[in-house]
């Protein structure tokens, strides 16, 4: 298992550069540049100043050149300086916003879990059901609904109409002067919308998908063997099919944790979240290559990463699997 999971890594290396590769170069051929910003509303400006500008970001090189020194300094985990105003490395304002942006959406992906898994299963044992029909119903309902709109709801309902919930931020105005108890009470209260606004589209699709693995599994030949021989019916389900089930499952959760990353600019947007799909949103609005390029970066990654997890929890609930590889 070491030498495979060493085996993969390596061969995340070339992935890794065609991606970027591709990434940067699609940047490049979009119109404008980040010192359009500066310079097309500015009567000041002239032909020698805006050469001074690009050759201070080191834009008057060619795409290649540009891209081998980004190249040379991602190698250290130099992600360069924002294009932004402040100027800030682009680590730094990373490392600020990714905590939360993180904690956001393992907390939408285990509400996912806990709740989609359970409803799945109950509505492929209980088919046709009226169970069955009222989840379907909530699954039309949550592809139908859009994310901004269902959050725009939520804020007048229980921000506006019924006070009981902050509509944006992490912390209240008051936050300081709080004991430690409000304060962790004060910032779980922040993250309720937020999180339900994630989870919701994904609890619909992650149920169904999960309904629809249920039902081509139960009806194998090997559960009907499994029933004949006398085992009861929880056992059936949850010991054997349950976990043949969870298969492709797994495959949408490995892919989902590039999502982490690029998931929940809606919600922070809307929310005035400080995470990284807001940050990537402003970087991509201010054309700020830099900070763009290392939030690629970061979502290839683990991209890459979500594939060999999902390959390494197929062995966990497969036992096939290991005796394969």
């Amino acid at each position: 298992m070491i030498s495979y999971i060493a085996k993969r890594l390596v061969l995340m290396i070339p992935v890794l550069l065609g991606i970027t590769i591709i990434s940067f170069g699609v940047m490049k051929m979009a119109p404008g540049d980040p010192t359009s910003l500066v310079t097309d509303l500015n009567p000041n400006m002239n032909e020698e100043a805006i050469k001074r500008i690009r050759a201070h970001y080191g834009l008057d090189q060619p795409w290649y050149v540009q891209y081998g020194k980004w190249l040379k300094n991602i190698v250290v985990l130099d992600f360069g300086r924002s294009f932004a105003p402040d100027s800030r490395p682009v680590i730094d304002k990373i490392a600020e916003r990714i905590p939360i942006t993180i904690l956001i959406n393992v907390l939408s992906l285990s509400v996912i879990l806990i709740v989609a898994v359970p409803i799945g299963v109950m509505s492929a044992v209980k088919r046709n059901s009226l169970f069955d029909r009222f989840t379907t119903l909530f699954v039309f309902l949550g592809f139908a609904t859009p994310s901004f709109w269902l959050a725009l709801l939520l804020m007048i309902l229980f921000g506006v109409q019924l006070n009981i919930l902050p509509i944006s931020g992490l912390r209240s105005l008051n936050y300081t002067e709080l004991s430690s108890v409000g304060q962790v009470l004060d910032f779980s209260k922040h993250l309720i919308l937020p999180v339900f606004v994630s989870a919701f589209s994904g609890l619909a699709g992650m149920s169904r998908y999960m309904r629809s693995n249920m039902l081509e599994v139960i009806r194998q030949d090997y559960i009907t063997t499994a029933r004949a021989k006398g085992l009861d019916e929880r056992t059936v389900i949850f010991k054997h099919a349950l976990r043949n089930a969870l298969l492709p499952v797994i495959t949408i959760l490995g892919l989902s944790i590039p999502g982490l990353i690029g998931g929940s600019v809606i919600a922070e947007t809307i929310f005035a979240i400080p995470g990284m799909g807001q940050l990537f949103y402003q970087s991509v609005m201010m054309r700020d290559y830099p900070s763009v390029m290392g939030i690629l970066v970061i979502g290839a990654v683990l991209t890459l990463l979500g594939n060999l997890l999902a390959d390494l929890m197929y062995s966990m609930a497969d036992p096939r699997i290991r005796v394969s590889e």
